[in-house]
């Protein structure tokens, strides 16, 4: 068909799906398009556009199939598969990145072979002679490459086809009996063959490294989520309890004011009766006043003789020295803030509870290591109790051992993440628990300061509470614990302790620096005559609330 001469292949594409239309239809602006596209289109849009010039139409046009088009369509398609199948067996045009033939002039056909000694490359036509002329036939082909000029030796003008092990480089055969002649050489395909395991172990392990690293996104990205969560969870907790805090608060300080100022209305009336009281006293007062003067001013003897009688007995009135207005406000707001205070301890209670129960998620399974332990300490086959003996046993002076101070490290040790355990000491007069760092000084003399890699708290006579900072810090605590947990967070820096009982915190270490790894620390203390003989013991974490 003569029109289909004048139009390109682009034309017979459907812009929707860019492929031959199927079926096209043309829109009121002029444009074509597969049918079923056009209408797909129209279906999942928000209004009816055309998407070649963008122009809306009110209404959603009536599209028939344009049939002039349509077989110009299937002419271009026959006309296509025609050429497909003939160009099928004809050579293929040199493409961007291939080696083109050397030979041809004008279209550059696809190079088949390139030959080492005529440093050309040749098309499936052009190679020919080299495959049937006897002087070509000896000639080197090779796959089709560029550049055939940098495979020859400059010096020799022959093939690069050795390798020297010796300068790690590539040769011509005559470099190997004239410049190199006292040097290692194998083929180079036996170079290219190693060079090539060695490249695959490297790519495998740079993939390896890759995959690492991947991990490690994932695993940042997890701790980034898992850090939001926690702090999203945080806030909202805060939240909670500090609103409740500040309602406590409030309804505390309203209860006050009405407690004083009922207090205030409660004298205000009081006055008042009393004030009313007194005023009707002295108006009985001031009458009977008025009735004497005017007696006393009578000069009938008669008559003041007769009413003297009647004035003489003074009015019924009421004793007000003992009568007082003093309302006492005294500890009124020391009983609402000690009322606030058992409050807001509840609400603390509850917290570190909640605390405790999220920590022991990090329980581990912490072991006794003998190879550390004092001579004087006795360990429970199962690894799991201490105490100090009165003997001091003969053992291996390995420089794990600790030689003065009677205590023993855990098996388990932590370098990353957190960790938690329970330790009880109910009947105990002395202890010392906490984390060291593997570092430790282990024989003589022992300073338990965190700059000297110990974070612990201790027990003395029995009622003397410590954290072991620096300076060391007193602990006033309501209750002595029974069984003590502790908490390590490597990465924040955090060692806590706590109460598990009582669900209350003893102590925390913050702001720590570990860089190495961390020791569960036991010390039992010595006996003290019996008073101090129960053991130290690492209990099951099981929360009880």
């Amino acid at each position: 068909m003569a029109a289909n001469c004048l139009l390109s292949e682009d034309q017979f594409l459907c812009s929707i799906c860019l492929d031959v239309f199927t079926d096209p239809v043309t829109t009121p602006c002029g444009h074509n398009f597969c049918k079923n596209c056009i209408t797909t289109h129209w279906d999942i849009s928000d209004r009816c556009q055309c998407p070649m010039c963008k122009k809306v139409f009110k209404r959603r046009p009536e599209l028939h199939i344009n049939t002039l088009f349509s077989e110009v369509v299937a002419q271009f398609k026959h006309e296509a598969q025609q050429k497909t199948s003939s160009s099928s067996s004809e050579q293929q045009v040199s493409k961007p990145g291939e080696v083109p033939c050397d030979v041809c002039t004008g279209t550059k056909l696809k190079a088949l072979k390139s030959c080492l000694v005529c440093l050309t490359s040749y098309c499936e036509t052009h190679l020919e002679p080299h495959l049937t002329v006897s002087g070509l036939k000896r000639h080197q082909l090779m796959d089709p490459v560029e550049n055939l000029e940098d495979r020859m030796c400059t010096k020799h003008d022959k093939p690069l086809e050795l390798f020297c092990q010796t300068d790690q480089t590539c040769v011509c055969m005559l470099c190997s009996v004239l410049d190199h002649k006292t040097h290692e050489f194998v083929p180079l395909k036996e170079e290219y063959e190693g060079k090539k395991a060695e490249l695959e172990k490297t790519e495998a392990e740079i993939q390896q490294m890759i995959q690492k690293r991947r991990l490690k996104i994932q695993e940042i990205k997890h701790s980034v989520k898992i850090s939001k969560d926690d702090a999203d969870r945080e806030k909202a907790e805060g939240v909670q309890v500090f609103t409740a805090l500040k309602e406590s608060v409030d309804r505390g300080l309203n209860q006050l004011i009405k407690e004083i100022e009922d207090k205030q209305k409660t004298t205000d009336k009081q006055a008042e009766d009393f004030i009313t009281e007194l005023e009707q006293e002295i108006s009985e007062l001031m009458k009977r006043s008025t009735e004497v003067e005017q007696l006393s001013l009578s000069e009938d003897h008669l008559h003041l003789l007769q009413s003297f009688p009647s004035l003489k007995a003074a009015p019924p009135t009421k004793d007000w020295t003992e009568v007082r207005v003093r309302p006492s406000y005294e500890r009124t707001v020391v009983r609402a803030v000690t009322q606030l205070e058992e409050t807001l301890s509840k609400k603390m209670k509850k917290l570190i509870e909640a605390e405790l129960k999220r920590v022991q998620q990090y329980a581990e399974d912490v072991t006794l290591d003998p190879d550390t332990a004092h001579p004087n300490l006795i360990l429970s086959k199962d690894g799991k109790k201490v105490h100090c003996g009165d003997v001091r046993k003969f053992l291996p002076d390995n420089k794990e051992r600790f030689s003065v101070g009677h205590c023993v490290l855990a098996k388990q040790s932590f370098s990353s993440g957190r960790f938690y355990f329970e330790v009880q000491v109910k009947g105990k007069t002395d202890w010392k628990l906490g984390v060291a760092r593997e570092s430790i000084n282990r024989k003589g003399k022992i300073t338990l300061r965190p700059e000297y890699g110990y974070w612990m708290i201790f027990l003395r006579n029995g009622n003397e509470y410590k954290a072991l900072a620096s300076p060391p810090v007193r602990l006033s605590l309501k209750s002595q614990p029974e069984k003590v947990g502790v908490f390590v967070d490597y990465e924040e820096g955090l060692v806590s302790f706590y109460d598990v009982a009582a669900a209350a915190l003893i102590y925390s270490f913050t702001g720590c620096s570990f860089t190495k790894k961390l020791f569960p620390y036991f010390n039992p203390r010595l006996n003290y005559g019996g008073k101090n003989s129960a053991p130290v013991t690492i209990c099951p974490v099981s929360s009880t609330w």
